[in-house]
């Protein structure tokens, strides 16, 4: 492992410092490419207009005209956190602009697959649906789309997903990536791009005199829905969704959120006054993820959607059992991942360039969570595979795949398709994680090609495990109030959160934890005495180190002490 301190540049940082901001904020946004404090504005004026959105006009005009005929749109959303989010957002955004007719469908994770399929458009027209709608997918249901509109139905594809070769013949299509759309922040989740779409519709219905700018309806309440779905699905946090993620935020702090909103921080022991982006992205995203990984999407989405408390509590109970349960089945894939990862090279010898786990008895809606961890502690990319359980489909694998910086999984996919036409049934997703259903005869081709495209695409450099850090902590900034102020910020991917780096005196080390798996430090920090914990590490460190670490704050009998939280040393 190698920790590397960013490059801080001292004039803008200093600008910074110079326009109000706090010195340490002012350092690390500097080093995160902000350059000025204008940049930090986080209001709602200064969000990206839906204008430049391709196809939103097309989009806002079709549910005009839907919604003045009081035809019947159903959405289809996808089974994860931002799928969730994202249908919540339509069903209610539709409903407060005026839509009387508005139902929803989620696939299932093992029976239907992923998207806008066929068969899923023959049961929203079963449904009586006039218009269907889709939320982050439909880019690429090129066939499910085709059998929509052969149905009789238009539809709105909403997504933000990359395109395959070619488009769906949707009536409309929202997605700032597909071809030709100038929209600048390509990094929207697909919950955003449905925001979005309720924007420009209120204008739209504006412009028709349904309402005027007095009377309209307030639609920054979904807010709190668009960051943790912004959030939950890791997307890059640049500019415009800090402020959609900012924006949620601050409305959950004031205790502005939806009911089942507000029973999942109760049920993951978290405080929604004081709710961070880690509260998305590890508390309410997880819990939210693991009714679409082993139950059904429709529990999560219907506590999104309810506004009774006793029902939204009972709901949230019901998604933290199915989690914990998530879990459990996690622990024993993972470790057993883990060991054929690990049989795969010698002890003496570094990893493979890239990795493919198969094991008949792995569950299909937790291996992405296991390929995740098996890539973060092997730093390799990963495919993680279980036998697929949909009838009629016993001869296909699903895989879930994680990729280290550096290396784009659904480009590798897509080469893999290429030279070996027939081994990948399906296939899709981003640069970081991705997708695919591969025959089951033809594991062990598709593990040979994708290892094959990793060593022809990583150098050495890639494949050593890299941590950015913000440099050392200045002693004066070890303290409650300071770690205070940076949990109240906005960070996540691409705007990682603080992490500091420097040598520190070893006093004394334990391990802790019901399976003795966790590493206790105390140590000594610019002459300070410091707690830290190293989540998952067993083995004990020098007496002097080079740790990477974040800040916390342990609280023990109404004393709130700073704490080291270990990210990774130099040994």
């Amino acid at each position: 492992m190698k920790i590397v301190a960013r490059d801080i540049p001292p004039r803008t940082a200093w600008a910074l410092e110079q326009a109000g901001v706090h010195p340490l904020l002012a350092r690390l946004y500097a080093a995160r490419g902000v350059q000025s404090k204008d940049e930090l504005d986080d209001g709602l004026a200064r969000l990206l207009p839906p204008a430049s959105m391709k196809g939103i006009d097309a989009a806002t005009r079709l549910l005009a005209d839907a919604m003045a005929q009081n035809l019947r749109l159903v959405i289809v959303a996808d089974y994860d956190c931002d799928g969730a989010t994202a249908c919540a957002v339509g069903v209610r955004g539709l409903r407060l602009l005026g839509a009387q007719n508005v139902d929803y469908l989620v696939p299932d994770r093992v029976a239907d697959g992923y998207g806008l399929s066929p068969s899923i458009a023959r049961r929203v027209k079963e449904r009586g649906a006039d218009v269907l709608i889709t939320v982050d997918n439909g880019i690429a249901s090129v066939e499910g789309v085709a059998e929509a509109k052969a149905l009789g139905l238009q539809v709105l594809v909403t997504d933000h997903h990359l395109p395959g070769p070619a488009l769906p013949a949707a009536d409309a299509i929202v997605n700032p990536n597909q071809p030709g759309c100038t929209f600048e922040s390509k990094s929207m989740a697909g919950v955003g791009v449905m925001f979005y779409v309720l924007l420009a519709l209120r204008a739209e219905l504006r412009a028709r005199g349904v309402f005027d700018a007095a009377t309209q309806p307030k639609l920054d309440p979904l807010l709190t829905l668009v960051a943790l779905g912004t959030v939950a699905d890791v997307v890059k946090l640049d500019a415009n969704n800090r402020r959609l993620v900012a924006q949620g935020l601050r409305r959950i702090r004031a205790g502005q959120m939806p009911a089942g909103m507000a029973a999942l921080f109760h049920a993951a022991g978290r405080k929604a006054a004081a709710a961070t982006t880690f509260d998305f992205g590890f508390a309410l995203g997880p819990r939210i993820n693991a009714a679409g990984r082993l139950a059904d999407m429709t529990l999560g989405i219907e506590c999104l959607l309810t506004d009774d408390a006793s029902r939204a509590a009972e709901l949230a109970a019901t998604l933290d059992g199915i989690n914990r349960e998530r879990r459990e089945i996690e622990g024993g894939m993972r470790e057993q991942a883990m060991l054929m990862a690990e049989s795969l090279f010698d002890e003496s010898e570094e990893p493979p360039p890239a990795i493919s786990v198969f094991d008949p008895d792995f569950h299909e809606g937790v291996v992405g969570i296991v390929a995740s961890r098996i890539k973060d502690k092997l730093h390799r990319p990963t495919f993680v595979f279980a036998a697929s359980s949909a009838p009629g489909k016993e001869h296909e694998l699903k895989g879930s795949g994680r990729s280290i910086p550096g290396f784009h999984l659904r480009d590798a996919l897509d080469l893999v398709a290429k030279r070996h036409p027939g081994v990948i049934l399906k296939f899709g997703g981003h640069a970081m994680a991705a997708g695919c259903t591969v025959d089951a005869d033809a594991f062990d081709t598709f593990e040979q090609a994708f290892a094959q495209v990793a060593q022809e695409w990583l150098d050495a450099a890639t494949l050593t495990r890299k941590i950015e850090t913000d440099g050392p902590l200045a002693p004066e900034y070890c303290r409650a109030d300071i770690v205070d102020t940076l949990h109240r910020e906005v960070w996540g991917q691409g705007f990682l959160p603080p992490t500091f780096s420097e040598e520190v005196q070893v006093l004394s080390q334990r391990l802790v934890g019901e399976a003795k798996n966790h590493l206790s430090i105390k140590l000594i920090h610019q002459g300070n005495p410091v707690d830290a914990i190293w989540f998952g590490r067993t083995e004990p460190l020098p007496a002097r180190v080079l740790l990477a670490f974040r800040l916390d704050v342990n609280e023990w009998k109404g004393e709130r002490k700073v704490q080291f939280l270990v990210e990774g040393a130099q040994l």
